[in-house]
């Protein structure tokens, strides 16, 4: 079996297994997969006052956001895809096939003539994506466990946020020189620097945990996968919390635009919202050092329901329209605390799943991306002169992550998954 890779220890120099990789190299490599499947998303939202009328849409269309839902549903159902594949052929092979479509979806969607071969073009881009996005978690779990692969990934998620950051920046930037079809067309060149530095990085799964590419298997793996209360309580957990940050991804720059008239300044605003984010995860990497994964969840996820509480008073006080100020430091400040759930929460789910890590990073993704993106799509139709219901939804969705936080610590220890 592949050597696990040796523990981050803070001021450590950093480590190297057998094949030569650092956890320095492991972070970086990871960190760039995940900024890969973000410019997907994040790039295209300051185009989308260009993309609606190129494709046959009125100006401020509600609709033009939904290049970025069935890019999230694309990604979510593309890792029931690549999950099995990695478990059967290697996580290089499915990283590799996966990005390799990303590239080309990029590129069928900067030629997409109407928005409804555009929209198809974005689900076959996200299903490209669902490879960067489920296999991290696969690949970190083959080299890193328990703990130590929580704050590996919380350095991933740190490092990560330069997607989001940057990335509507880096729209802007092209927009000032060339077309919005310039904006998909970076994101097939970063596919393409991702695909010769997976063939670098090498393969992390040991030849003799190759699982059978069956599918009766694969639909038992499944099952096992979903019947472990452990991982399924953590897998809800983290969609509603995708929920809350999924409607603050799609719907911040109508907000910006249609209820402050601050538009021009939404890739600023997010890219500021981006760095303190990324602040959040470099100290969640501490404190799961020192409190451990679980217990950093559940405080975060306390803190985090009882600030949305306390920001739906201070919206229903001004019938649904704060300041631009006062709502962006709260919503800002509130996802501070849903931090910690993404990595605590595929660590400890797949902790329970063992050779299953693959096929479980799958059904996690799956699962979590759709019913995030189905919470964050019914809230986003719902915001129009008001910012209500995303102060509701904030409320009911961390309340219903905390409640599944809490379901998830087993009454005791559970035995290992058959193979």
């Amino acid at each position: 079996m592949p050597p696990k890779v040796a523990s981050l220890t803070p001021h450590a120099e950093p480590t190297a297994d057998q094949s030569g990789r650092t956890d320095r190299q492991v972070i970086t490599y990871l960190a760039f997969a995940g900024i890969l499947l973000a410019l997907g998303i994040d790039i295209a939202l300051p185009a989308y006052d260009d993309i609606a009328p190129a494709v046959g849409l009125e100006s401020e269309s509600p609709r033009i956001t939904l290049i970025i839902t069935v890019y999230f549903f694309g990604m979510a159902f593309g890792q029931l895809l690549w999950g099995p594949l990695a478990d059967r052929f290697g996580r290089m092979f499915a990283m590799s096939a996966s990005v390799g479509l990303y590239v080309v979806a990029a590129l069928l969607s900067t030629f997409a003539p109407n928005f409804e071969l555009l929209l198809a073009a974005r689900a076959l881009w996200g299903v490209g994506a669902a490879g960067p996005a489920g296999l991290r978690a696969a690949i970190a779990r083959d080299l890193y466990s328990g703990n130590q692969m929580a704050r590996v990934m919380s350095m991933v998620m740190a490092i990560f946020m330069a997607g989001p950051i940057l990335s509507p920046l880096v729209g802007e930037v092209i927009l000032l020189v060339a077309s919005w079809q310039w904006v998909f067309g970076f994101c097939a060149f970063m596919g393409v620097v991702l695909l010769v530095w997976t063939r670098r990085f090498g393969e992390t799964l040991d030849p003799a945990q190759q699982r059978e590419l069956d599918f009766g298997k694969t639909l038992r793996s499944f099952g096992m996968v979903l019947t472990t209360r452990t991982t399924i309580a953590y897998t809800l957990a983290l969609s509603f919390s995708y929920g809350t940050f999924y409607i603050f991804l799609g719907s911040t720059q109508r907000i910006m635009s249609n209820i402050y008239d601050l538009g021009e300044w939404f890739s600023v605003t997010f890219a500021a919202a981006g760095v303190i984010m990324a602040f959040g995860f470099f100290g969640v990497t501490r404190l799961i050092g020192d409190h451990g994964a679980r217990n950093v969840s559940v405080v975060g996820t306390v803190i985090f329901v009882v600030l949305a509480g306390l920001n739906l008073v201070m919206t229903l006080a001004t019938d649904g329209r704060p300041s631009f100020a006062l709502w962006l430091v709260c919503i800002v400040v509130i996802n501070q605390f849903g931090v910690p759930l993404g990595p605590t929460c595929f660590t400890l789910g797949l902790e329970p799943m063992g050779e299953l890590a693959g096929t479980a990073s799958s059904v996690m993704g799956f699962l979590t991306n759709a019913l995030g993106a189905g919470l964050a799509a019914i809230v986003d139709a719902r915001i129009g002169g008001t910012v209500t219901a995303m102060a509701v939804a904030y409320l009911g969705y961390g309340t219903a992550a905390l409640l599944m936080l809490l379901l998830a610590a087993p009454a005791k220890p559970e035995a290992p998954l058959p193979s």
